[in-house]
């Protein structure tokens, strides 16, 4: 496993290349990884925006937990394809309005079967007023 505190191996232009390979819909993409942690970011077609403008709930989960995916590889030190959810609760603070959308992954704890992470996310450059939080574990493939 990676030393968290190192610089990361796992780039975002390495996982969105194997967004690009293993995924066929568009969805959140890295924007940034760095020691202990990922971004993961939306805009457009990405965005399921309900009436009144806002971000849907289902949106704002699923790119906390690309996040967590994101910052997995990173807290691992490499592409793990098979690194799957084990669990993810979110906590809605405020309507999410904006054109973009991100959530930041931090690395809680890494074992050899799974990595603990916290995720906070945001509309636009707002970082500082974050619309959910959320925590979650990824299992890592054996």
């Amino acid at each position: 496993m990676a030393d968290p505190t190192d610089d990361p191996v796992v780039t975002p232009d390495a996982i969105n290349a194997v967004l690009d390979q293993y995924f066929t819909t568009p969805g959140p993409r890295c924007a940034e990884t760095g020691p202990g942690y990922a971004v993961a970011s939306a805009t457009g077609r990405a965005l399921t925006v309900r009436p009144g403008g806002y971000v849907s709930g289902p949106t704002q989960f699923a790119l906390a937990d690309a996040a967590l995916y994101y910052a997995a590889m990173v807290a691992i030190g490499k592409v793990e394809t098979m690194a799957l959810t084990s669990e993810l609760s979110i906590r809605y603070l405020r309507p999410a309005q904006g054109e973009a959308i991100y959530a930041r992954a931090t690395i809680d704890t890494v074992t050899r079967r799974s990595v603990v992470g916290s995720i906070k996310v945001w509309m636009d450059d707002a970082d500082d007023r974050p619309t959910a939080i959320a925590q979650g574990t990824y299992a890592l493939p054996r």
